[in-house]
């Protein structure tokens, strides 16, 4: 069943929330490794995008990863945790509570944590992710990458942090931050805390590199 929690108190949900969550809930507990995955509560003009998303969704749940998002069902976010979903993945979202009356929760997580301001979801997300993957999204993508950016070259973690640029989605932003770095405002190692990759084989290549697969099984097979 679809967990929620907020302080400790579970929320009372539909019934039709409730049976949607036994229907497609996991039957095993959280993974051991889990995947943060920032990006867009829209689809984007880029078609692809979005079976990008799904992709991405998959080989999550097809490593025995876990997946930590934001919760909402719209857009590419909603997009990658259906595919996981779908695939019998662990799916854990975190939603501040005034966010729900305006970004509706996808049906089917295997945790939902309800908080209080968005301060304490990108707290959670972070405590509660092994490594984080941007995919493009907007200004609250932007927010995200570098708070753990931040928390990097800070010495708050040491998480990887893999960022797929599909399209060229982020060149403008990462040509910013290399003129930051050219003005002085950056050091040498700045840029080394993030990896810039292009296509989800080569991401996928890189976070198992990093992380390490708990149950890999073919693609299809659930």
């Amino acid at each position: 069943m679809q967990q929620a929690r907020d302080g400790g108190r579970e929320h009372d949900f539909s019934l039709q929330g409730i049976m949607m969550s036994m229907l497609t809930a996991p039957l095993h507990g959280p993974p051991k490794r889990s995947i943060c995955v920032f990006c867009g509560s829209k689809l984007g003009h880029h078609h692809e995008w979005a079976s990008t998303a799904a992709d991405v969704g998959r080989m999550i749940a097809e490593r025995g990863w876990g997946l930590v998002f934001g919760a909402g069902r719209w857009g590419l976010m909603g997009t990658v945790a259906q595919a996981v979903i779908e695939e019998n993945g662990w799916v854990t979202g975190i939603i501040p509570r005034y966010l729900m009356q305006t970004e509706p929760v996808i049906p089917g997580l295997s945790d939902l944590q309800v908080v209080e301001t968005m301060v304490e979801r990108k707290v959670r997300m972070i405590d509660q992710s092994d490594a984080f993957l941007v995919l493009p999204g907007g200004i609250g993508t932007f927010e995200e990458l570098f708070e753990v950016w931040t928390g990097r070259q800070t010495g708050a973690h040491t998480k990887p942090i893999v960022v797929c640029n599909l399209n060229g989605y982020f060149d403008a932003l990462f040509a910013f931050v290399h003129q930051a770095k050219d003005h002085g405002f950056l050091g040498d190692g700045a840029m080394d805390k993030v990896t810039l990759l292009h296509s989800t084989e080569t991401v996928f290549a890189e976070l198992d590199r990093m992380l390490g697969s708990e149950h890999p099984k073919p693609h299809g097979q659930r």
